[in-house]
């Protein structure tokens, strides 16, 4: 296109996670007016993994990050036999115990200091964040864990989603979450794989 720009996008993803949903914005120069063929020349270019779904013209103060009000995750969970076709889009687990689960996702729910559901070596300052929403709910043969927040640190939802792996398996109990939650104690609990997260929806 020959154009020089630089993209912003609404969410920033740990490296393997999805986006299911993603919104950017950019500038472009003012003879750019053809929005239908501005989309079939960047979906002409852009690889088979990443789809335009629409160009909309916006005001030049809007921001793709900043503007945006609240983010949809999901984290998708299958007791299936892995499959290869598969592994890079789901978690498989051996077992999953769902009822525990939606007990303690819960807990999240509400405005806390997230500084110890937060990967080291982060450069944030401010720990603070409001979840607004959370489910365990069966989609088929999938278990869906989603978390609707203002905004999440890098790898919380990762490091939340490994903490209700734990309890699942009996390794945690929702005492050692809410201990970590309130910054008592940091607990070693493993990372949940990348692969089972999607950005699935982002609110303005």
């Amino acid at each position: 296109m020959g154009i020089e720009t630089h993209l912003h996008f609404s969410g920033r993803t740990d490296r393997g996670v999805h986006a299911s949903f993603q919104v950017v914005h950019f500038d472009l120069p003012s003879f750019w007016t053809d929005v239908k063929k501005l989309h079939d020349v960047l979906a002409h270019h852009l690889p088979g993994s990443i789809t335009i779904r629409r160009i909309h013209q916006v005001s030049d103060t809007f921001h793709a990050r900043y503007d945006a009000k609240k983010r949809l995750y999901r984290y998708v969970i299958s007791t299936q036999a892995p499959n290869p076709f598969e592994n890079d889009f789901i978690t498989f687990v051996d077992a999953i115990d769902t009822q525990k689960i939606k007990e303690a996702i819960t807990l999240f729910e509400g405005k806390h200091n997230f500084e110890y559901f937060m990967k080291t070596g982060s450069d944030t300052t401010h720990f603070i964040r409001t979840i607004y929403k959370t489910r365990c709910y069966q989609h088929k043969n999938k278990t869906i864990l989603s978390f609707e927040a203002n905004g999440f640190l890098r790898s919380q939802i990762r490091l939340m989603v490994g903490m209700l792996l734990a309890i699942s398996d009996g390794k945690a109990t929702a005492t050692t979450l809410l201990e970590q939650l309130h910054c008592k104690k940091r607990h070693k609990i493993k990372l949940a794989p990348h692969n089972g997260l999607y950005l699935a929806k982002v609110l303005y």
